[in-house]
């Protein structure tokens, strides 16, 4: 008998895990709130159901918001969004480097016109530091991420992405009309090996009104064989340090969290 009672506490145990890869089948990104009302498990089970399919690699967690959601590198989400698997494969390399420098990084993927935040370490830094929210766009050609991403990514794609912010009437998108000095910020950019800031940008997202955050930047892309995946940036209290005494501190962490990101998204895709 205690064992037919073992069995079926397991059985239900492995329903209610089941139960959950399903909800977060049909919403994608889902907070713990969000999975206990729509499956009425109690919230302490519900954290170690996660714990073990997180664990087991079938469920991840979004540093930025403890959003929760299936894991990138199970074959169904691979169908959804590539993004999501660089997302995913950065959200651990984020963390320490975090822990690491104390100063947080976000990483941004380009959405056509804009680029987008998809991860960000700015909660779990201890400094207080203004938020940027996920699925939040930043322009391209005044940021440190946008420049270190079209500096390094292919010149097909890098034309084909200016050609569009020609027609842009954004203030942010002016630079694309102007390209033989684009090209130089991108030459120097190639040169220094990584993406600062323009002068004139303080923050802010695309096509929203400007304001100052106080913040100067890095940024380094995830450069693969063929392609660059995205760009993470560290970024400090500009009146702390300059950018070249940032960078010597901390360029080096910067590219070898980006080396580390690529790594793991490219043994993902051989598995």
């Amino acid at each position: 008998m205690r064992r037919l009672a073992m069995s079926e506490v397991t059985i239900r145990a492995l329903e209610r895990g089941l139960q959950v890869l399903r909800t977060l089948h049909a919403n994608r990104i889902s907070s713990l709130q969000d999975i206990h009302a729509l499956t009425g498990i109690p919230k302490p089970t519900l954290l170690r159901i996660l714990r073990t399919l997180n664990r087991e690699g079938l469920v991840s967690r979004r540093l930025a918001d403890g959003h929760y959601r299936i894991s990138a590198l199970t074959t169904a989400a691979r169908k959804h969004d590539r993004h999501d698997r660089v997302a995913e494969a950065a959200a651990p390399v984020l963390d320490r480097l975090c822990r690491h420098v104390l100063w947080p990084s976000d990483l941004m993927v380009p959405a056509g016109t804009h680029m987008e935040v998809r991860e960000t370490t700015r909660m779990h830094s201890p400094l207080v530091l203004p938020l940027k929210h996920i699925g939040r766009s930043i322009g391209w050609l005044l940021t440190g991420v946008g420049r270190a991403y079209l500096a390094f990514c292919p010149a097909s794609e890098r034309q084909r992405i200016i050609q569009k912010l020609q027609k842009s009437d954004s203030l942010d998108d002016r630079l694309a009309r102007n390209p033989g000095r684009l090209d130089r910020i991108l030459a120097e950019t190639r040169d220094r090996g990584y993406g600062i800031r323009d002068a004139r940008f303080f923050g802010g997202g695309h096509k929203i009104p400007p304001f100052d955050d106080g913040l100067a930047a890095i940024a380094v892309p995830l450069l693969g064989r063929t392609r660059v995946y995205g760009s993470i940036n560290l970024l400090w209290i500009r009146t702390a340090f300059t950018v070249e005494q940032f960078a010597a501190r901390h360029l080096a962490d910067l590219q070898g969290a980006a080396q580390e990101i690529v790594g793991s998204i490219q043994a993902a895709k051989r598995s």
